[in-house]
């Protein structure tokens, strides 16, 4: 895909229209420098992934999430117009208007209907700085309680984070060690703060949660730091977490998006960041949560010592239903009448011999306690053996139809099929399916 911006017309590949409030990108463009490109203009886009150094293809192709999703929806959910080069061979522009099937096939299609070579994403008046909050709680229900007071509509504290987040943490070491990572280093937390924390993980049974939220101001934007203090004061009035555990730093909007990349150079430094990332990332029911994270966080993770930020975090935070267009290929929970449903990333690194099986195992033991609890989830960066799991376990009959239909639209000669086992040339399914 970088070879697309080796030829003459590379500055093209990256162009900002300030009248029409939108940036066309490359597929194979970093959203990183489409964030400094649109700030160049005091624009900026508004749905993000946690890390930036990813292509704009890559994240089109799953859905793009992050704290911001609950209020702009996935990154899927903010793309004008998509420029295609479909299995056929056709290069078509796509949009909600014009050939609206490939649009919807390819966004959240993990790539099987065509590559992505221009995304049109619009923009929005780009803020200076976030001021940027972390509250620990020792409680899972009142974590998420008050996240989806921040998320909804209305109450005395919506409305006012614009990135809504949390985390799991059963080793504070490791907590001490994320917030260390970023810069200003030592603004979130103090050698004085070490022994709270101990204290406080201990009374919770060696579980604590963090609500992780930002919010964005002055720029192009109407908020002034009063305003962001009078509203975070309110906020932490209303909201329950352990009382003298709130830390607050202001930084500028950019560090604070592009936050991860500090602790990536510290690990590229150290050799830790090119090793095997077995990743579970699911999609939970709001019903089902604290089932969830008491056989998971206080059951699976704490028994076995791996969900500490020593080896990677542990993600939970809420989405609003709304955001999400079920037109598009990407697979979310199905409406159970609950406007919110969760995400939980459980982000480890195998730095160590024998991580890598030990982590592999404990997906395993995640997967097989959700289907002996009956909670449904949906994997999200998903990857299965064969294409009967792809199609009962991931997207379920309704959904498999129609992304069956589409591939054999877009892709019949499954050129665009390699290494993701959901379909195989030429185009079969199991014996049982008659959908082509």
């Amino acid at each position: 895909m970088a070879s697309l911006a080796a030829g003459p017309d590379a500055a093209a590949r990256l162009a900002v229209s300030v009248t029409g409030r939108y940036v066309d990108a490359g597929g194979e463009q970093l959203w990183v420098d489409v964030l400094h490109a649109a700030l160049a203009h005091g624009l900026t886009p508004r749905s993000w992934t946690d890390y930036l150094h990813l292509t704009i293809g890559g994240t089109l192709s799953n859905a793009g999430i992050s704290g911001q999703a609950f209020r702009h929806g996935p990154q899927i959910s903010n793309v004008l117009e998509l420029d295609v080069i479909t299995g056929t061979g056709e290069m078509v522009m796509c949009s909600k208007e014009k050939n609206a099937d490939l649009f919807d096939a390819v966004l959240g299609g993990l790539g099987q209907f065509g590559i992505i070579t221009r995304a049109r994403i619009p923009l929005a008046p780009a803020p200076a700085r976030a001021r940027w909050v972390r509250l620990l709680y020792t409680d899972v229900a009142v974590l998420t309680g008050d996240q989806e007071r921040l998320i909804a509509e209305r109450g005395a504290v919506a409305g006012i984070m614009d990135y809504v987040e949390g985390s799991v943490l059963t080793d504070y070491q490791g907590l001490i060690g994320s917030w260390r990572s970023q810069p200003p280093s030592s603004s979130f937390f103090s050698e004085g703060d070490a022994a709270r924390v101990a204290a406080l993980a201990k009374g919770a049974g060696g579980v604590l949660y963090c609500l992780e939220g930002a919010v964005y101001y002055g720029g192009a934007g109407d908020t002034s730091a009063a305003d962001v203090d009078k509203g975070l004061e309110m906020m932490l009035r209303e909201l329950q977490y352990a009382r003298g555990f709130a830390f607050v730093q202001d930084v500028s909007y950019v560090e604070f998006l592009d936050r991860v990349r500090a602790g990536e150079l510290k690990l590229r430094a150290a050799g830790l960041w090119d090793v095997p990332h077995p990743w579970l990332n699911l999609f939970l029911p709001r019903s089902r949560i604290l089932d969830f994270a008491a056989g998971v966080f206080h059951g699976v993770l704490l028994r076995d010592g791996a969900g500490g930020g020593a080896t990677g975090p542990v993600l939970v935070y809420p989405m609003n239903r709304r955001m999400w267009d079920g037109a598009m290929s990407a697979v979310f929970p199905d409406d159970d009448g609950d406007e919110v449903f969760y995400t939980v990333a459980i982000l480890r690194s195998a730095v160590a011999a024998g991580d890598l099986g030990r982590m592999e195992a404990q997906n395993a033991e995640v997967a097989r306690f959700c289907e002996g609890a009956g909670i449904p989830c949906t994997q999200y960066l998903a990857s299965y053996a064969t294409q009967a799991e792809w199609a009962a376990q991931h997207f379920g009959p309704g959904s498999w139809d129609r992304f069956a239909r589409r591939k054999r639209k877009y892709d019949p000669k499954a050129i665009l099929s390699r290494g993701q086992r959901i379909f195989s040339y030429p185009l079969e399914l199991s014996p049982d399916e008659h959908v082509l």
